[in-house]
């Protein structure tokens, strides 16, 4: 089979290299899936330079989630089963190997390309808005990088829960995507004046709720309002905030971290409720990943695929499918 495999750390996708390496084979309570799509994420970049906290031995196929067909099953999958997962690496190949714990069927209403970007954005949105934050109907949320991965799921999960959406965003460009998915109005977080745009939009309030997986606690002070909570997603600014704990105190506010990989470890018996929950709002059609367009086709692709992402000018969730062209059929 073709795969991507990384021998030594390189410094940028355009190093990446598609080799033929054998069919892996399932353990026993692995499956073999078919790799349909792949859900390429930024962190994709971060783990091929070695700056990611995950360092694999060597060689290894990078690549996180995934969509596919089962081919042997296990567990609950029979042959033929349509699945999306995620595991640390492995994924940027025709086939994987993955303990069927890691997988969950893919709901009848989306794609092989949609669930490729489900397993890791909207559990973490759902656990920062819902677990963490306890966004109630008619609240003001305020979405950084709302046209991201993790910043759309955000979007559409607040929206399904009567929220009213603000989604801040790099460029104008992207303002459409955003209200497509459900966000009630859009700043540009490069305009010097993006927090006195929600003081008026939310009528001198503030954002009731701020979802930030950029690095922008410092600054959302100013627009946060009385009791308002700030849930600390990630740092896609590359730094590291220090904030001013005085504004915290003296709003009241709550600001806390989402963590949602460490969710099987320390609270397990939130995960199968979450999952519930977003497989019964994909069903009902209230969430619907974003798939970034041109998909790319080819192993060879996914280079291409993580300098868009790097660049900063893709929306939604960028897909590299394994197969060089789209099906006939």
């Amino acid at each position: 089979m073709r795969a991507i495999v990384v021998k030594n750390w390189v410094k940028g996708p355009a190093d990446l290299e598609v080799k033929d390496i054998p069919v892996p084979t399932p353990r026993d309570h692995e499956l073999l899936v078919r790799v349909d799509s792949v859900g390429a994420n930024f962190f994709d970049i971060l783990l091929i330079q070695g700056k990611y906290q995950i360092k694999p031995p060597f060689p290894f196929t990078p690549g996180a989630e995934f969509s596919g067909t089962v081919v042997r099953g296990c567990g609950p999958f029979k042959a033929g089963a349509r699945v999306f997962g995620s595991t640390p690496t492995g994924a940027y190949a025709e086939y994987i190997c993955v303990p069927h714990e890691q997988c969950f069927a893919i709901p009848s209403t989306l794609s092989f390309e949609q669930a490729a970007g489900l397993y890791i954005t909207y559990p973490t949105s759902f656990a920062g808005l819902v677990l963490r934050a306890r966004v109630q109907p008619n609240e003001w949320v305020l979405v950084h990088a709302a046209a991201g991965g993790v910043g759309l799921a955000a979007v559409q999960i607040a929206k399904a829960r009567g929220c009213r959406v603000i989604a801040a965003v790099g460029s104008q460009e992207k303002f459409n995507v955003c209200r497509a998915q459900g966000a009630m109005h859009c700043v540009n977080y490069r305009d010097e004046n993006w927090t006195q745009r929600v003081m008026e939009i939310t009528e001198g309030n503030g954002a009731n709720v701020v979802y930030d997986p950029v690095g922008l606690v410092e600054k959302s002070l100013k627009c946060t309002a009385w009791n308002g909570r700030i849930v600390v997603v990630g740092f896609a600014a590359g730094t590291i905030e220090k904030v001013a704990t005085n504004r915290v105190l003296l709003k009241n506010v709550a600001v806390m971290g989402v963590h949602w990989g460490a969710y099987a470890r320390n609270e397990p018996e939130q995960v199968p409720s979450v999952w519930r929950e977003l497989f019964d709002m994909a069903e009902r059609g209230h969430i619907v990943p974003v798939v970034y367009e041109p998909v790319f086709y080819g192993l060879d692709r996914a280079k291409d695929a993580l300098k868009a992402i790097s660049s900063r000018q893709t929306y939604g969730k960028v897909v590299v499918k394994p197969a060089e062209s789209p099906s006939k059929l």
